[in-house]
């Protein structure tokens, strides 16, 4: 690999002036129904998640006063992706994408609607195994609406959906989780959920309205499909074994992930240390909304600052690991609630960077015949990780007696060994190409 390649076409290459970034999605909402169908249904199916992950999380904390509770929620919300992730990849290549993504809907819909039948949402059991459910037919979805996209948009178009998309994720984190939380503290629970119920139905309506021609395999024996999978697992495992700068580049989500943790602690600081005018679920809104506007605003800095050069992608990696270790050590010292936004807008900028410079780098450095599994371990690592760091955080605050700010501080530090070993194996690999 060059280590001064850019991934920004050359001014030779093109005679045209590149429009900019906001006029391309602008124009691609406005030229391309089906890609515009598909993007309603991503941001309204999004907002309404963040209304129900939020009284989720205050429903449990206000009913066992256990860290841990919130903790395994997460877990329960994050794991089933990792063990799904083989079998709903190779699923998604083998049925009707579109078709797969109106049932998940569906089933999402239903499934969040059971929490408002009358003793659901008081036995806590039930709330996992709901939980749990939910997350399997999401982990479906996904997967197949990031296949079906070439479908629905043109290579040149690809880009700035794709842009859009992240965008979007980060827009609806910072307002859902804000609105969640004031509607949580205000108005209840039970509307959150169905708030969020309606957003799968209506999201499933406009999937339903996308017209696509879908040239993928059709279904086969689902024995079949599990060793396929399997299969697929492995082959995957041998590449990234087998290609050293892959394997960095797909433990750097991993690294990130060990900062799981910090969403069972935004709801502990925002339930016991800055409470809202008596209202927890109000501040934890307000935590959750800055680390989706960090996330927004930070690849975009990345991209500014890096200008597409690929030796500059992986140092900003690095960088990023100390601004997210010196942001969250700060928060865990933040008086009040207004500096310890500042600090979460911080450090999600410099996760956000990490996710969006990795992935384009695996891109840049990954096959083609073997991107797709090389992306879901990278995917599934991730979540492994943010379900590890949930539990430790989740015992440290329950079983071990750590207060949140000594794990808030902990996290922070945590990252400072990842940041080091990247300018490590960067050192490495610069002297291999050498």
């Amino acid at each position: 690999m060059n280590g001064e390649s850019s991934i920004v076409p050359s001014a030779s290459s093109s005679a045209a002036i590149p429009q900019p970034l906001h006029l391309r999605y602008f124009l691609l909402l406005r030229s391309n129904p089906n890609f515009r169908r598909l993007w309603l249904a991503q941001l309204i199916s999004e907002l309404g998640d963040w209304f129900y992950s939020l009284a989720i999380y205050d429903l449990l904390l206000k009913k066992t006063h256990s860290g841990s509770a919130v903790g395994l929620a997460i877990i329960i919300q994050t794991l089933p992706w990792f063990l799904m992730t083989p079998l709903a990849g190779y699923i998604t290549d083998r049925f009707p994408r579109r078709a797969l993504m109106i049932v998940a809907d569906l089933f999402q819909g239903l499934i969040v609607l059971c929490l408002l039948l009358p003793g659901v949402s008081s036995n806590v059991h039930l709330i996992y195994l709901l939980l749990g459910l939910e997350v399997i037919f999401a982990s479906v979805f996904e997967p197949a609406r990031s296949a079906i996209l070439p479908n629905i948009v043109s290579p040149e178009e690809i880009l700035p959906a794709n842009a859009l998309s992240s965008a979007t994720w980060s827009f609806a984190l910072a307002v859902g989780a804000a609105l969640g939380g004031a509607v949580t503290a205000w108005l209840g629970r039970d509307v959150a959920f169905a708030a969020n119920s309606a957003s799968y139905f209506i999201s499933a309506l406009l999937i339903f309205r996308v017209s696509v021609a879908e040239q993928h395999m059709l279904p086969q024996k689902i024995a079949s499909a599990v060793a396929a999978a399997t299969s697929s697992v492995r082959e995957g495992l041998e590449y990234v074994r087998a290609h050293g700068e892959v394997l960095t580049l797909v433990l750097a989500k991993a690294g990130v992930g060990a900062l799981g943790g910090s969403l069972l602690l935004l709801v502990i600081f925002g339930e016991r240390i800055f409470p809202v005018a008596g209202h927890g679920a109000l501040a934890v809104g307000l935590l959750y909304a800055a680390r989706g506007v960090g996330a927004g605003v930070g690849p975009l800095i990345g991209d500014r600052l890096t200008g597409g050069v690929e030796s500059r992608m992986w140092k900003s990696i690095g960088l990023s690991f100390f601004i997210i270790a010196a942001a969250y050590v700060a928060f865990s010292q933040a008086p009040n609630l207004w500096l310890a936004i500042l600090c979460i807008f911080i450090g999600s900028m410099g996760g956000s960077n990490i996710w969006v410079m990795s992935t384009s780098l695996l891109q840049l450095n990954t096959s083609d015949l073997v991107r797709g599994r090389v992306f879901s371990l990278d995917f599934g690592l991730l979540m492994l990780m943010i379900a590890v760091s949930n539990y430790v955080v989740g015992q440290g605050l329950d079983i071990w007696g750590f207060t949140p700010r000594q794990l808030a501080a902990a996290l922070g530090l945590l990252m400072v060994v990842p940041g080091v070993l990247w300018i490590g194996t960067r050192k490495f690999w610069r002297e291999q190409a050498a």
